[in-house]
């Protein structure tokens, strides 16, 4: 391939990237936590971009608690345990729960919704949804990432005597384990960011401590929405 036609398949990544709402959000959200953790709560510059990227953002999810709404009334795969599928389907309810609160927060923040002492209580119940979401998230992920331990063992025993990492099914597995231990990280992250907006522990978990913590989950979310590359054609 010459490199007019790499940049221009580099580029077309870039905008099929770029046309996802979603990708769009979290970039947004990079923004809003990196200019938390330079304003560290202090008025200024930076403390106005967070305001302002925040309350942008809130445009973006609108009517998007349907996608959680439809997880939960959607089938699980068959022979997962009982006690994921109830994790899951709470981290879905509590999700969609957030983002319709989230939509009065937005109200209120742009004066359509008068009544402000009861859009402050809501967005702290939403936040709370939220932090049950992640937490919910987080023991999902330990729960999938053992079970697949315990399957690829099983697949190590079977394929004793040859080269595991030349067996498909096990490098599928492998890269599984990998993407939900990136998860993992990132639900646990969000918890403590949670956390921070709610104030449970100021002394800890300060506006800084929120904003770096919510930058490298935003940094995560954006990494996990990256198209994946065509395979290049051998000749």
């Amino acid at each position: 391939m010459s490199t007019l036609d790499v940049t221009r398949a580099e580029l077309a990544l870039l905008v099929l990237y770029l046309n996802k709402a979603e990708a769009r959000d979290k970039i947004c959200r990079a923004i809003q936590y990196g200019s938390k953790f330079l304003s560290n709560g202090e008025p200024g510059t930076a403390q106005n971009v967070d305001k302002s990227t925040s309350l942008a953002r809130k445009v973006f999810r609108l009517f998007k608690f349907v996608n959680d709404l439809h997880a939960l009334i959607s089938p699980v795969p068959r022979g997962t345990p009982v006690s994921l599928v109830l994790l899951g389907k709470s981290k879905n309810a509590l999700l969609s729960t957030f983002l319709l609160l989230d939509q009065i927060v937005w109200l209120g923040r742009t004066g359509i919704y008068k009544n402000k002492e009861r859009a402050e209580m809501i967005g702290r119940i939403s936040l709370y949804c939220w932090m049950g979401s992640s937490i919910c998230s987080t023991l999902v992920e330990i729960g999938e990432l053992g079970r697949l331990s315990a399957s690829m063992k099983k697949l190590e025993k079977d394929l004793k005597g040859s080269d595991k990492y030349k067996n498909e099914k096990y490098r599928a597995k492998l890269q599984n384990s990998n993407e939900r231990s990136l998860a993992l990280v990132k639900a646990a992250m969000d918890v403590v960011v949670a956390v921070g907006f709610l104030q449970l522990a100021p002394k800890k978990i300060t506006p800084r401590v929120t904003g770096a913590l919510g930058f490298a989950t935003s940094l995560i979310s954006c990494y996990q929405l990256l198209p994946s590359r065509p395979k290049s054609k051998t000749p």
